[in-house]
């Protein structure tokens, strides 16, 4: 594995944290493939129940390296953004939102660019009081990318989402708590620790369950409710026939802790 990204494996829990702090945590065409890699190993990985993705050093992620050679402007040539966005953002968007298991992100600074719109991919995101989310592509001439104009639209509504995507303004973590853009904003000091117990507890719940909801949740955003009511009966169907179900139905019959296994 390449050192722009470190996996660390605490249980059933993948941590995978950025790891260039000396830019941020920005993206250049090692760390795009050696986090596509992990998104791929934690995805395929039966031992692994829950994905924790942060950033090392003071900031979370600011967005693409503008320095890389992929996207650097050179002498008298124009660069295909298209391309980088087919070939590297897009997959690990897909990857994070697709993943049958559930994804936490732990903001633990500036979070800008898609660097801002990779971490709001997560099923949970938590961040540190001082972090901030800016969507800067209006500051160099593109729009935001990484699903973030889909993203700001169906979480925060079109007024709120233009006016971030228009004026590049940071927004602080208690506002984008305040706003429904994340789950919770926590003291600096304790992000890593409760973003990683909250990851070891969904590390012990029904994978498969959690994989269901997870996408019945994704479906609703682009569904109608006879859809959705068809696409629940289906799903509780499938589940009812799990393992985990069964163990479920057991263990509060007997006011036990349960054991889920994470099989189907």
């Amino acid at each position: 594995m390449s050192e722009t990204i470190r996996v660390e494996v605490e249980g059933g829990v993948t941590i995978i944290t950025l790891n260039r702090p000396d830019r941020l945590n920005s993206f250049n065409l090692e760390m795009h493939e050696a986090f596509g890699r992990a998104l791929d190993e934690a995805g395929s990985n039966p031992a692994c129940r829950a994905v924790l993705i942060t950033g090392a050093g003071r900031g979370f992620c600011a967005g693409q390296d503008l320095s890389d050679r992929a996207v650097a402007p050179g002498a008298g040539q124009r660069n295909d953004l298209g391309e980088s966005l087919e070939l590297r953002y897009n997959p690990h968007v897909r990857k994070m939102r697709n993943m049958e298991k559930p994804v936490v992100v732990a903001v633990n600074g500036v979070a800008a660019g898609a660097g801002a719109n990779l971490a709001l991919h997560g099923d949970i995101v938590l961040a540190a009081r001082s972090a901030k989310f800016i969507q800067s592509f209006a500051k160099i001439g593109l729009l935001p990318d990484s699903g973030g104009t889909w993203t700001l639209q169906n979480l925060l509504g079109e007024a709120r989402a233009k006016g971030l995507a228009l004026l590049a303004e940071p927004l602080t973590a208690e506002k984008a708590e305040t706003w429904g853009l994340i789950w919770k904003c926590i003291d600096d000091e304790m992000l890593l620790a409760e973003a990683r117990a909250l990851a070891a507890h969904l590390a012990t719940q029904p994978t498969g369950a959690l994989a269901a909801i997870k996408a019945a949740i994704h479906k609703a955003a682009t569904g109608t409710l006879d859809a959705q009511l068809d696409h629940e009966r289906d799903e509780q169907r499938r589940l009812g026939y799990s393992d985990d179900y069964a163990e479920g139905v057991s263990a509060f019959m007997a006011k036990r802790a349960p054991n889920f296994t994470g099989r189907s």
